[in-house]
């Protein structure tokens, strides 16, 4: 089983890791166990396992529809954490939830359950400044590792804030907009965001948002620890499971070339 431990050494090995993001609970758990298998053989590093929200405000068309589709499910959170089990036997897992989730099923049982699956750590993207300290609290009496996901507009004044409580990694969107953004990136925007949290902070720093295609990744990946895949692998894994493989492939060759180039931690 991987654990924080195993996640932490991922993150800060010289070269830079490739994460695959997948829902939880959109096909059934036997179907899904074949997809995580067929990820990790194709590259994926670690796994980001998403929680599915009714109003997940950072994500785009795509995984909103994803989202759906595993709520119109049901026992969503039970059908998670099977995920989040196959994968952690696989590569190190984080979970992605907002906090509307941990919420309702209140942050200490949700902490344990995720933890007992196998979560190596839990990112709440919108964590309201004022449940930051019982959620770390909950979180870290698990064992699992919080990051935290820092918007570029954050300001200096209020970098030290944000990252504060962190542990695992600090997340650098490296596009502005909601996740399957499919426009250009400003890259010296994020060369430069991410040198201002590793300013204010040693944690590594892990980006996606925006990082639609293996050319782009090869781009962002000096800049980072490890880039993480949603949108395309989604985009492949919801008419047929199949295709996600190749295109996780595609993502981890792109990242090899840079090996021994990415930012060191």
């Amino acid at each position: 089983m991987a654990t924080a431990t195993h996640l932490h050494t991922l993150v800060t090995q010289p070269s830079c890791a490739l994460g695959v993001f997948i829902p939880g609970g959109v096909h059934e758990p036997d179907v899904q166990r074949r997809q995580l298998d067929h990820l990790a053989q194709a590259g994926a590093d670690l796994f980001e396992i998403g929680l599915p929200c009714a109003n997940p405000v950072l994500d785009g068309r795509l995984i909103r529809s994803a989202y759906q589709r595993a709520l119109a499910k049901g026992i969503v959170l039970d059908r998670t954490a099977r995920a989040v089990a196959h994968a952690a036997s696989l590569r190190p897992t984080v979970v992605m939830t907002y906090w509307d989730p941990v919420r309702r099923h209140g942050p200490e049982r949700l902490a344990r359950l995720l933890a007992y699956a196998g979560a190596a750590g839990i990112m709440v993207v919108d964590l309201p400044r004022e449940e930051a300290l019982r959620w770390h609290h909950a979180a870290h009496h698990a064992g699992l590792s919080t990051p935290h996901l820092v918007p570029r507009t954050t300001a200096d004044t209020d970098l030290r804030a944000a990252v504060e409580g962190a542990s695992g990694w600090l997340y650098a969107p490296a596009s502005s907009g909601v996740t399957g953004f499919r426009g250009p990136l400003d890259l010296a925007a994020l060369e430069a965001f991410t040198e201002r949290l590793r300013a204010a902070s040693a944690l590594p720093v892990v980006s996606g948002v925006g990082i639609s295609s293996p050319d782009l990744a090869a781009r962002v990946a000096p800049l980072v620890d490890a880039v993480v895949i949603g949108t395309p692998i989604v985009r492949a894994l919801l008419p047929d499971p199949g295709p996600a493989a190749a295109v996780t492939a595609a993502f981890a060759q792109a990242l090899k070339p840079r090996i021994g180039t990415a930012h060191d931690a």
